[in-house]
């Protein structure tokens, strides 16, 4: 299923180093060395390596300084999307064209909803006869030579903060889903990252015995755009 189509080709390039967090530089093929802006503020453990091949596609914004946002990087054997800025539209996208389940029977959905006064949610799927549906979404991107893609790939006191929040929309009478966007073809199963932040994985298993559902959907990035390709059971 295709959740988006770049509007002109990608260019593509040799990674040099990633600093300040924000910055990356890149050869492009034509020798070119440009620096582009990286939005995924992870590690980017398993994915990021200097001489790895990048793509990266234009600044939305014409006059930003940065004229390029990195997309994705090639880790050798499969491309894995990085650009966390993306993530929310392809997740809205499944969310509201049928592949996910736990989405059934819902027909309106609103994306960055204020949830309690310092937070909010990804998305709220509202239905009559339906309880409302709070969704928090994550690029999950750290992967393993046993096909295993986890989340986090740092210590995320956010996403603790998030969860939290989930449970207690769910003891209001609320549903709740943990939704996972696993942006890396390779991966076969879905687990959090106990061995990066312990409390995430610990705050999530608290989660899900509260009632927060968690989902894990696989979608793969080609130059072209993305596309999903299916759902991979969450171990936890």
């Amino acid at each position: 299923m295709k959740l988006h189509t770049f509007s002109e080709p990608l260019v593509t390039g040799e990674i040099i180093r990633r600093y300040q967090r924000f910055f990356i530089d890149i050869r492009l093929t034509d020798g070119e060395v440009i620096t582009a802006h990286c939005v995924n503020t992870g590690s980017m453990a398993s994915v990021y390596e200097p001489g790895r091949l990048a793509a990266v596609v234009p600044a939305p914004n014409p006059d930003r300084k940065l004229k390029w946002t990195l997309e994705a990087i090639h880790t050798g054997s499969v491309w894995v999307g990085v650009n966390t800025h993306r993530t929310n539209a392809l997740a809205g996208t499944l969310i509201q064209s049928g592949p996910i389940s736990e989405t059934s029977g819902y027909t309106t959905f609103r994306p960055e909803v204020k949830a309690g006064s310092h937070h909010r949610m990804d998305w709220l799927a509202t239905a009559a006869n339906h309880p409302d549906l709070w969704i928090e979404v994550k690029n999950a991107t750290l992967g393993d030579s046993d096909g295993r893609c986890s989340f986090p790939d740092a210590v995320t006191e956010r996403g603790r903060q998030h969860l939290e929040v989930l449970m207690s929309l769910v003891q209001m009478g609320n549903k709740a889903l943990m939704f996972y966007l696993v942006n890396r073809p390779d991966a076969r199963v879905f687990s959090p990252a106990d061995s990066v932040d312990p409390a995430y994985g610990s705050a999530l298993r608290q989660a899900v015995r509260a009632g927060v559902q968690p989902v894990a959907a696989r979608v793969a990035f080609s130059p072209a755009g993305y596309t999903f390709e299916t759902t991979i059971p969450v171990d936890l």
